[in-house]
């Protein structure tokens, strides 16, 4: 049994015709007698779609109960049983109804594919996983049900189902899509012409790229080499020189005559990463391209025609653009240069153009010698080596009386060209086994003093001799150079790799990354530039080093682009084009570092901004009701004083009286609190720390609470501790009438005291009802009310007031379970040490606060 066929109709939006056209194709397939049955279609209420589900065989649905309400389900069993050939599934990024088969509709439909039943299926660009953050920052809408970008690309065929934003607007209007309530909400929001233009391009560009993945599957698949035009791709081959700006220019005018042109700018680099190309010019280059709407790509390759023209035929490319040669007339004695035999080698299929540029003929300099790699030095010496070490030899071995014999004299010149290829590479062993060679034949090889050999032995050795110095000097040099190579890798990898723990972790600031680029490089400084258009100008992100830094890229010795409008600049000296990756790799650190802090920031705002809203809605929710009742009664009191149509006893007097009294202190204690609260918030409260005795602080922070509820348990063996007595106070106050207020009744509060190490620890203990683990942090923040504490019993700011008092102190206040049930509040302090711990500051107030119940024992 083989694996089913997928095919998938592709829409840019809701309501261009997905379902419609698959309910189409479905009655088709059942004329042509092909066994199709509707597994899950969902119609929405639209009539047309409706009508066409008339004469299709539809699979029962499954019936699923969820919180309290049912919903219907594709029945996946039924479908299998049922086995059809052909089963239609609508809405393939749907999220199932828990308790379903699998949580996704895309799962149920890999269960038919793989029980070999052709499936259909329709699903929105706006589904697609990779999608998701685009789709939001056009429509401002998260998409929550997703499907995997690689359950679409496996699809077997994926149709495109394609309506203009005019023509989708219409139908809304006309109610074919949403009912007539809902369309103006719809078309002022989700279907604005602006985010349906901009899904249409999403979805055209998706299915664009589909179709060039078959068409390369297709070109591999059956091994076809030749070029099909199917659109022109035109490859320009750069050399880093300045003539690439023309080749550019000249290869985008080429594109744009034809529909759909593309244009693809490639540099070929040498695989050991040396090149004369100049990494400033590269650079401006692919930014050049970038704006024409074409790619950049750096390939490696030694043999640079062939290396051009493979990328040409993988790319399926039409033209390709070269620059006339830079080299000088007498230069072609090395060869017949790039251009000539790529066009000798491009085939009947593949068009070359030479474009003329004002750098032809001039000549390309100097090349750079392959052993540069090796320092200056290290190649003077191998050249006195390899030159200078054999006539020393040979001076030595003439005017010695020592006869070595002819096989020991070239073991000791074969000696000095391995030397000469260990210092300087190929280049001077070379050398050493030219000169070697002759001065072997001329002073030590019957009969001297002449070029000719008289014994062929000694020819034979000579031959053997050159050739043993030539493969000695290749594998030296070749070993040199891949010894180099590897060195360069394996740093690169651990850059590479430290920048990729970086992006993982998110450990490394802008600052020190950038820190980091100018110490790899030896730079004098480095910085982050951005500017938010093309016509804007730059401005720094972010700098090190001790240099001038650029203000423009074009000012620097480096500069790498990152995007658009952000570059990496460098000052210094101008880096090797091998360096360019991992700075590319920097570089785009770089920007991941700096938005990445600059949505911190964001999101630290936003949650400073949460914070104060909530803050905002429960004060104004405090002051509408509780500070309005205290206010309300002491008015009432007032008002019934002040009345001449009533005779107040003096007791009735007194009761008013106490009343207002009662009210007055209620408005003061919340006010106070409200005041600590907004100091905490802050940051203005600046404890005046000093050392004292607990037995001092503890029971004056009694005297809000009846007589008989609270058990003081404070020895008075315990260390000093190093507070601010009124902050202390305030806490230890708010904990216990929190406690006392809402307690059982039938029992005292506990209030102890014990050192443990350099700390002293009070504990509030009450034996009510407790509060569950996961409440116990919640209680502690601003206007929390746990339970039932009753409204009017304050605003919920006493455990938080007495938590940010006691952190002021340098202590904590957590929550803990009392054994045998309750709450036990721990107050943990710090000891004094040996000698006063004094602080400057504001001295705190001793003005006793009421706690705010916040836990209902």
């Amino acid at each position: 049994m083989g694996r089913g066929k997928l095919r998938i109709y592709l829409g840019a939006a809701p309501g261009v015709g997905k379902t419609y056209a698959m309910l189409s194709e479905a009655h088709r397939r059942v004329e042509r007698g092909t066994d199709c049955v509707v597994a899950f279609v969902e119609h929405h209420g639209r009539p047309r779609t409706e009508v066409m589900l008339h004469g299709l065989e539809q699979i029962r649905r499954k019936e699923l109960e969820y919180r309290g309400a049912f919903f219907t389900e594709m029945d996946v069993d039924a479908v299998l049983a049922r086995r059809p050939q052909v089963a239609l599934v609508d809405e393939l990024a749907h999220t199932n109804v828990p308790g379903s088969r699998n949580a996704k509709r895309w799962q149920d439909v890999a269960e038919l594919l793989a029980a070999g039943i052709d499936v259909i299926s329709t699903v929105n660009i706006q589904h697609l996983e990779s999608l998701g953050d685009v789709v939001e920052s056009i429509t401002g809408v998260r998409q929550r049900e997703t499907v995997p970008d690689e359950v679409v690309r496996r699809a077997d065929q994926v149709e495109l189902v394609d309506m203009s934003p005019q023509a989708l607007r219409r139908r809304m209007a006309h109610g074919n899509i949403y009912e007539p309530d809902k369309v103006d909400a719809a078309l002022s929001n989700y279907f604005r012409p602006g985010n349906l233009t901009a899904l249409r391009e999403l979805a055209l560009l998706w299915v664009a790229d589909r179709v060039d993945e078959y068409l390369k599957q297709y070109r591999s698949d059956h091994r076809v080499s030749t070029i099909w035009g199917s659109r022109e791709r035109i490859v320009v081959g750069l050399t880093g020189g300045p003539e690439g700006r023309t080749l550019i220019r000249r290869a985008a005018r080429l594109a744009e005559k034809g529909a759909g042109g593309e244009v693809l700018a490639v540099y070929i680099a040498r695989s050991d990463g040396l090149t004369s190309a100049s990494p400033k010019e590269l650079a401006v280059q692919r930014t050049l391209v970038e704006d024409l709407g074409g790619t950049f790509h750096h390939v490696l390759g030694d043999d640079i025609p062939a290396a051009l023209l493979a990328f040409a035929r993988g790319a399926n490319a039409t033209q390709i653009v070269l620059g006339s040669s830079r080299r000088k007339s007498w230069q072609y004695v090395f060869g017949p240069g790039v251009g000539a035999t790529v066009a000798r080698d491009s085939g009947p299929d593949l068009d070359v153009h030479i474009v003329t540029h004002e750098e032809a003929a001039k000549g390309r300099g100097l090349p750079v010698a392959r052993g540069a790699r090796l320092g200056r030095s290290r190649i003077l010496w191998g050249w006195l080596t390899g030159v200078g070490g054999p006539l020393l030899l040979t001076l030595l071995l003439t005017h010695t009386a020592v006869d070595l014999g002819l096989a020991n004299d070239m073991l000791l010149f074969l000696t000095l060209t391995v030397a000469a290829a260990l210092l300087g590479g190929r280049y001077p062993a070379l050398a050493s086994a030219a000169v070697g060679s002759m001065l072997l034949n001329w002073y030590f090889t019957a009969p001297v003093h002449h070029i000719t050999i008289a014994d062929p032995k000694n020819l034979l050795a000579l031959v053997i001799f050159v050739f043993v110095a030539v493969a000695v000097a290749s594998v030296v040099d070749l070993a040199a150079r891949r010894t180099h190579q590897a060195a360069r890798l394996r740093a690169e990898s651990e850059i590479l790799s430290f920048l990729a723990g970086n992006v993982l972790r998110g450990e490394t600031g802008l600052e020190e990354l950038l820190e980091r680029v100018r110490e790899t490089f030896g730079m004098q400084s480095a910085a982050l530039l951005e500017r938010e258009s093309d016509l804007d100008p730059w401005t720094c992100a972010g700098r090190v080093g001790t240099g001038h830094a650029p203000a423009r890229p074009e000012d620097a010795d480096v500069d790498v682009p990152v995007g658009d409008h952000m570059a990496l600049a460098l000052t210094g000296r101008v880096l090797p084009a091998e360096d360019r990756r991992v700075l590319a790799a920097f570089a785009a650190q770089s920007a991941v570092v700096l938005d990445r802090q600059r949505l911190q920031r964001e999101a630290d705002q936003a949650k400073e901004l949460a914070e104060g809203n909530r803050i905002r809605t429960a004060l104004l929710a405090a002051v509408s009701h509780d500070l309005r009742t205290p206010l309300a009664g002491i008015k009432a009191a007032v008002s019934s004083l002040r009345s001449d149509d009533v005779a107040w006893s003096e007791e009735d007097e007194a009761e008013l009286l106490e009343g207002i009294e009662e009210g007055a202190d209620r408005l003061d204690h919340l006010v106070g609190n409200l005041l600590d609260m907004s100091r905490l918030q802050t940051g203005t409260v600046t404890p005046l720390i000093r050392e004292i005795d607990l037995d001092e602080v503890v029971p004056m922070a009694l005297g809000g609470v009846p007589e008989g509820s609270v058990e003081l348990d404070v020895p008075e063996s315990l260390p000093m501790v190093a507070v601010d007595p009124g902050l202390l106070e305030r806490s230890v106050a708010n904990l216990v009438e929190n406690a006392v207020k809402y307690g059982p009744g039938d029992s005292a509060v506990l209030v102890s005291a014990s050192a443990i190490a350099d700390r002293v620890e009070v504990r509030v203990v009450d034996r009510g009802r407790g509060v569950p683990d996961e409440a116990k942090e919640r209680i502690f923040e601003p206007f929390q009310r746990y339970g039932d504490a009753p409204r009017g019993a304050g605003v919920g700011l006493g455990l938080a007031v007495a938590r940010g008092f006691a952190e002021a102190m340098g202590g904590t206040l957590n929550a803990e379970d009392t054994p045998g049930g309750g709450l036990t509040m721990v107050l943990t302090l710090r000891a004094a040490g040996p000698g006063p711990e004094l602080q400057e500051g504001a001295a705190s107030t001793d003005r006793p606060v009421e706690p705010e119940r916040q836990v209902t024992p």
